[in-house]
């Protein structure tokens, strides 16, 4: 029984998230308890990244946070994905494909999710590889961003605006940790020493951050009012760019004989950061295509968990 909890925690987590939101929604809760949840959550997310990536920055060496030929590769293949699609809306303004692309595009405009460091680390690749594209990617999406958006949204709004509420929405998840676990590690090594020997401590912490990010994705979808086509074209649309983006990371990676990390790179993402994405600069029902690939890319590392335990086991 423990075993299979532990082959299949991930999908576990996401039904029980989803399970949270359906359980607090029949409840009718007041519109007070509501906001107060919603509040909570709104903090406790990000405060979860946050000590979930400080303890992976925190197991890894600085001297191996370099540059690697893949990085290259990756980044021009997402920046070019962003930029082509962000072309495509421009000019295909009242395409009836124009929502379905715009959920393609947030696909790959999202950067690569924190706990991905955590699945690499379990399945044996490089964390400081993975985590040397984090920090590349999430610096280029703040700077492309507020170039490539504008091109396609109803709405204008200015360069500037947009470059600092994507910083200030990635740097503190992002780059505080960082310092931190290198002030740790140079001046507080014994600290160090016992957060690092804490087996699976920033894996905990991202089973509750998904946990919530599925309760936040069922709520997104609920609230949004979509047919049922437009639905099955996201869930269509979502699982493509998952598997698409999976099989590009590996098999770029594995030119460099880091196909692990370079998997995870491309193909797992931050969905809190589209669902944020798409409510503050895109069509909020962008937000759905967010939870549905949150569970694609959730399936492929449960199913990649399951196989590497069972070579171990065996």
């Amino acid at each position: 029984m423990f075993q299979f909890i532990k082959n299949w925690s991930l999908p576990i987590i996401m039904s029980l998230g989803v399970l949270a939101y359906i359980v607090a929604h029949a409840l009718n809760l007041p519109e007070e308890v509501k906001s107060d949840i919603n509040s909570a959550i709104k903090i406790l997310q990000p405060l979860l990244l946050f000590c979930m990536l400080y303890i992976s920055f925190c197991k890894v060496d600085f001297k191996q946070l370099r540059l690697r030929p893949w990085h290259g590769y990756l980044l021009l293949f997402q920046v070019g994905m962003v930029g082509i699609l962000s072309l495509v809306l421009r000019y295909l303004p009242h395409s009836n494909w124009f929502l379905l692309i715009e959920c393609l595009l947030a696909c790959f405009i999202c950067p690569t999710a924190t706990a991905s460091v955590e699945i690499v680390e379990k399945l044996k690749g490089n964390p400081a590889t993975l985590l040397m594209y984090n920090i590349l990617i999430n610096l280029s999406i703040a700077v492309i961003a507020p170039i490539f958006i504008p091109l396609f949204m109803k709405n204008e709004i200015g360069f500037t605006e947009t470059f600092v509420s994507i910083v200030k929405q990635v740097c503190p998840v992002l780059m505080i940790p960082l310092i931190l676990a290198r002030l740790t590690s140079r001046y507080l090594p014994k600290l160090r020493e016992k957060i690092t020997q804490i087996k699976d401590l920033a894996f905990y912490f991202w089973m509750v951050a998904l946990g919530l990010a599925m309760a936040t994705a069922s709520r997104a979808f609920a609230n949004t009012q979509i047919d049922i086509y437009t639905v099955v074209g996201i869930l269509i649309i979502t699982a493509t760019a998952c598997l698409f983006q999976f099989f590009i990371g590996r098999r770029i990676g594995k030119a460099f004989a880091d196909q692990i990390s370079a998997g995870q790179a491309l193909g797992q993402k931050n969905t809190v950061f589209v669902i944020w994405l798409a409510y503050t600069f895109m069509d909020p029902i962008c937000a759905v295509a967010g939870g549905f690939y949150s569970i694609w890319h959730n399936t492929v590392n449960s199913i990649q968990l399951y196989r590497h335990n069972s070579k171990v086991t065996k």
